[in-house]
């Protein structure tokens, strides 16, 4: 983070940083704190990462548990000018906030249409730091939320193809639930949404994997009538393979599908955006489920 006149600008996840870099441009300087397979559940700050911080004008991130790293959710929190995107829209759209067993979902970027609140609180502390560039952020603001826009319709209608009774998922862990209701769920489901989407492991992919979860999982997928279940990026494969394997054992014809989904994280070396990586997820669930 060279001095030169542009705001530096840290976020802690891709799916932030490639938000504030579409509105911030060549006016600012921006770097991501966790970049590939990292896990933003459980990240503890490294050397160097000090120094980000110390340097950066602003600094973004997500919020509602999802940094909950000792070390970095103490920096975060006294920060002078840390922006909690998930609280931001917590406060202003309380109903749309998911919880799991009386735990706040953090998993918000799953959801575009969501996601896209953010703008507004990154364009917001960007004109602070930078009045004369109002007009430049206010414009490039407009067309990102277009192209959020486009994306969300887009991936809403490559999943509605898939028909109803197909449309169940189980991944690594419970990344999906706002992705499950905005783009797999009926109108006519109702708060039944919730039946669509099942994981072997929580909210955070770092529990241990016991005997009736396995039995759970199982019972869904016969229930279900579901064949695949879709692997993460940067979780260990281990939890579906043993309900693979235990399913395979009482006649259940499953299997792991062959492209892993992006929830936590972006994958390593594929330098994938956020965009990207939304409708990398959309087009292999509805091509597996559709099977």
């Amino acid at each position: 983070m060279e001095p030169n006149g542009k705001i530096k600008i840290l976020s802690t996840i891709t799916q932030i940083g490639d938000l504030v870099e579409e509105i911030g441009g060549d006016r600012i300087d921006s770097w991501v704190l966790m970049h590939g397979e990292l896990d933003p559940h459980s990240y503890e700050l490294v050397k160097g990462d000090d120094e980000k911080f110390t340097k950066a004008d602003i600094v973004f991130f997500n919020g509602l548990g999802l940094e909950h790293g000792a070390s970095l959710n103490a920096t975060l929190k006294r920060h002078p000018c840390g922006v909690n995107l998930g609280k931001w829209i917590e406060k202003i759209f309380p109903q749309k906030i998911l919880k799991k067993n009386q735990l706040t979902d953090p998993h918000i970027w799953m959801d575009v249409s969501l996601w896209k609140e953010t703008i507004d609180p990154i364009l917001e502390n960007l004109i602070a730091h930078d009045p004369e560039g109002k007009e430049f952020y206010e414009e490039r603001a407009a067309r990102l939320k277009e192209r959020m826009d486009f994306l969300h319709q887009e991936m809403k209608d490559c999943l509605q193809k898939v028909p109803s009774n197909k449309r169940y998922l189980v991944t690594s862990h419970d990344a999906f639930h706002y992705f499950t209701k905005t783009y797999l769920a009926d109108p006519s489901d109702g708060e039944a949404w919730t039946e669509r989407f099942a994981a072997p492991e929580g909210l955070a992919p770092d529990g241990q994997l016991n005997p009736r979860d396995i039995e759970a999982i199982i019972d869904y997928l016969r229930e279900k009538k579901i064949a695949v279940l879709f692997p993460e990026s940067n979780v260990s494969r281990d939890s579906i393979k043993k309900i693979v394997s235990a399913g395979r054992e009482l006649g259940l014809h499953i299997s792991i599908c062959s492209e892993a989904l992006y929830g936590d994280a972006m994958g390593a070396g594929q330098n994938k955006s956020y965009f990207d990586s939304m409708r990398h997820n959309a087009e292999v669930i509805s091509r597996y489920l559709e099977e």
